[in-house]
């Protein structure tokens, strides 16, 4: 059976964990409560019958004992971090004889278990209101959203009748109408269902619908919405005010219009500037219908956002119920007293336990989005807000096994035939080298970088971080580190064996035009996988690799996220493979494995200038990913990571200038260069994602807070990563391992690099989930579309 600390550990939201009852602590004071009774009842066991007796309940004029502790609630005086008033406070106090054996210890524990009940009724109390907040400001949101679908159909009804040139026009103008009163989403939706049952009788009801998430709306035969009661309703024309539109510059046609609006003022799409007024006088808007479905996306995820952080705050609260219960079974047991039931009382009556107001808000939540995104259909509306984790099965072990073995025997042959051959040495064919090598090396460093980040998802997983949450993964499509290890094995024992046999058949005396295509076959195996549209070889996960690398390629234009920038910066390590990349699809396309001319592409001048852009790119995708986030959020730490990128951008220039020209003063720009770059990104490695040199902190010379509970392995990672990142100096040093190839000593340093940044990603996502956390924040704020602005 598993001890309640560690399903307490294992169910905790990890965002929140400092908000939860500290129950690990709680229990080194019930130890300490226990070693005194322990030692109370060596020194006097003869006390023992006596004081079994007292509790006896004729002892007593009342025929109960006298309670051992008093639980005082009182309203507090202070104020929180925050600046809200703190609201009920509990404060214990303990009986003077109630015969404990440490009473000291006895206070101590209930101060301490004031505190945390405190602590939980005021983190509730203030996520509560917040999600309450959202949930209101929801409900103006989604009720503008009908009205605005509603003017929509009424426009599309009126155009039937009209000219060709109002029917092209892809806007329509209205008016708003919202509703100010204190409804709930519950009266909204059952006053909807009033005006749907009212319009049904008819034979003018209409449904309106858009691409993703449908909504329905009862319409009358003007095609006006059912509106509320006349006294809950203002028209924010006649107000002064208007409703904008914001839809986040998240894709390339959004960021040009944005940049287009910056550089020549606002469109003309509202009606101050194209003269549009109504026939009361106010003023109406002129809304893009692709901005309507726009909205309607941020609406619905900003409902499933809200759902999911109502199910955390119900995870908090049962939790938190447990663990006191838990704690004060203990310290009954322990102490003889029989304090549980008194303090329960405390807890059950507190705002955390008490308070019905997310409950309500989780059902009315539910309700709505039941009823204007699937159509009524539960299933399908519980496939968003209750995604089913899925299952990891043994049989992903199993084959995890089997291709091991496989790739382990082929490997094993492989370099035994490589050997006999003299493949990797000095002497070796030229021709195989310099094609059929660089399909190895470079699909080897690809999945070595694929199982190191398998390595990640456990530790991180081990220790709970959330990289779930801030990669923005969908929890029933994200890849298990199971299925990453799958993927690698699997995928390399077929690399291995094609080599293997294509090497058999090189040795046999075979290097015809045919053989030479098998490495350049298997890459277009490898990629027509990548881009299959079929569902099969996780088909959700290839196709969000694709648009990673598709947001990052068109850096500038799309917004960047977590993902985004964490796997440009994994590009930066994986240059070797770019460029081996490259090679290989100038060979293979240029029709020179035909020929065996494998040295055609570096005679080539455009392929030698190509190999400056191959080795620019990663650093300068990166470099955009900091310009557009410094352009986003204002913050000026991303000008200066930029500054990184860039002298990373020079140190890679440099060093394919020396490859090209091999002469000293090359080599000397090489060294100041690159020596620069490294102690500019050591920098950031260790100060900005290690926390190093934080002389305030209670860690020495590290942050506050730490996920790993050894704090030499921060300090051992440090100097790894000082090591690994001097792997530079073989641009200069050009160091030969025996009689081996140099290509294949370059392979073992690439390798190495690639280490080296599977050994930081884990602490790039403890910063990231250390900085969340200080944050309480467990789920994404999504942006609201609708914005009320004052008109002058």
């Amino acid at each position: 059976m598993v001890k309640f600390s560690k399903r307490f550990e294992g169910q905790l939201v990890p965002e929140w964990k400092d908000a939860f009852v500290d129950y690990w602590q709680l229990k080194k004071d019930v130890k300490k409560l226990q070693a005194a009774a322990g030692e109370a009842a060596v020194a006097a066991p003869a006390r023992a019958p006596a004081h079994w007796a007292m509790r006896l309940p004729f002892f007593h004029p009342l025929g109960q004992p006298p309670a051992a502790i008093q639980v005082h609630r009182k309203l507090a005086t202070d104020r929180s971090v925050d600046g809200a008033v703190a609201g009920e406070v509990y404060d214990t106090a303990v009986a003077d004889g109630a015969g404990f054996a440490d009473a000291e210890a006895a206070k101590a524990f209930f101060q301490r278990l004031d505190q945390q009940l405190n602590k939980v009724n005021r983190f509730y109390e203030r996520e509560e209101r917040e999600f309450l907040e959202r949930g209101e400001s929801l409900r103006r949101q989604l009720q503008i959203l009908l009205e605005l679908k509603a003017a929509v159909t009424q426009q599309q009804q009126a155009r039937r009748g009209g000219s060709a040139a109002d029917t092209d026009d892809p806007s329509v103008s209205w008016s708003i109408q919202l509703v100010t009163g204190g409804q709930s989403l519950r009266v909204i939706a059952e006053k909807e269902e009033e005006c749907e049952e009212k319009l049904n009788g008819g034979d003018a009801t209409a449904k309106i619908s858009s691409g993703e998430g449908p909504v329905s709306q009862g319409l009358s035969e003007s095609g006006r919405l059912c509106k509320p009661n006349e006294e809950m309703t203002r028209t924010l024309s006649g107000q002064g005010r208007s409703v904008r539109i914001n839809i986040p510059v998240t894709t390339p046609s959004r960021t040009v219009t944005a940049i287009r609006e910056l550089l020549f003022g606002d469109m003309p799409s509202q009606s101050k500037k194209t003269g549009a007024h109504g026939t009361d006088g106010s003023e109406k808007l002129s809304i893009n219908k692709r901005k309507v479905h726009q909205a309607e996306k941020m609406i619905r995820g900003a409902l499933v956002e809200l759902y999911k952080g109502l199910g955390y705050l119900k995870t908090y609260r049962s939790l938190n119920m447990m663990a006191f219960v838990k704690i004060l079974k203990k310290f009954d047991k322990v102490t003889g007293k029989e304090v549980q039931q008194i303090y329960l009382k405390a807890v059950e009556s507190s705002y955390y336990n008490s308070s019905d107001k997310a409950v309500r808000l989780m059902d009315d939540v539910e309700e709505l989005f039941l009823r204007h995104f699937t159509e009524g259909d539960r299933r399908k509306a519980m496939v968003y807000l209750k995604p089913n984790q899925r299952e990891e099965s043994h049989c992903t072990t199993f084959f995890i096994g089997v291709s091991t073995g496989g790739f382990i025997a082929l490997f094993i042959g492989y370099c035994i035939m490589a050997r006999v051959a003299g493949m990797y040495t000095q002497q070796s064919n030229k021709v195989y080298m310099s094609t059929s090598y660089p399909v190895l090396s470079m699909f080897s460093l690809f999945f070595l970088h694929l199982f190191i980040y398998g390595c990640n998802i456990f530790m991180w997983r081990k220790t709970r971080i959330n990289h779930t949450f801030i990669f923005e993964f969908t929890p029933t499509k994200e890849l298990k580190y199971r299925d990453v290890f799958l993927i690698c094995t699997a995928s390399m024992t077929i690399v291995v064996g094609a080599m293997f046999a294509h090497l058999a058949i090189i040795v046999k005396g075979n290097s015809s035009g045919v053989v030479q295509a098998i490495p350049g076959s298997l890459l277009l195996v490898f990629l027509f996988i990548l881009v299959c549209p079929f569902n099969i070889v996780y088909q959700s996960s290839r196709y969000q690799f694709l648009r990673v690398i598709r947001n990052i390629i068109l850096t500038p234009f799309y917004k960047v996220v977590m993902v985004d920038f964490f796997m440009a910066d994994q590009l930066c390590s994986q240059v070797p493979l770019l460029r081996s990349l490259e090679y290989l699809a100038c060979y293979y396309i240029t029709g020179s494995y035909m020929t065996q001319d494998y040295g055609y592409c570096t005679r080539v001048k455009n392929f030698r200038d190509l190999a400056y852009a191959v080795s620019f790119l990663p650093y300068y995708w990166r470099a955009m990913q900091c310009a557009r986030r410094w352009f986003d959020e204002g913050d000026i730490n991303h000008i200066v990571n930029l500054g990184k990128y860039v002298s990373a951008m020079l140190a890679a220039g440099t060093k394919v200038a020396y490859e090209n020209n091999n002469s000293t003063g090359w080599m000397s720009l090489v060294i100041i260069v690159s020596s620069i770059a490294t102690i500019y990104q050591l920098y950031w490695d260790f100060v900005k994602d290690w926390g190093l040199l934080q002389f305030n902190s209670k860690n020495a010379w590290l942050r506050n807070d730490l996920i790993l509970k050894q704090k030499y392995i921060y300090f051992v990672s440090m100097g790894l990563n000082l090591v690994l990142r001097l792997a530079w100096l073989q641009t200069v040093i050009h160091p030969n391992i025996g009689s081996l190839d140099s290509r294949v000593t370059l392979f073992f340093l690439a390798a190495l690099e690639v280490i080296r940044r599977g050994h930081w990603n884990f602490y790039r996502l403890e910063n990231e989930h250390l900085n969340n956390a200080g944050k309480f924040r467990a789920v994404k704020v999504v942006p609201l579309p609708f914005q009320e602005v004052e008109e002058e």
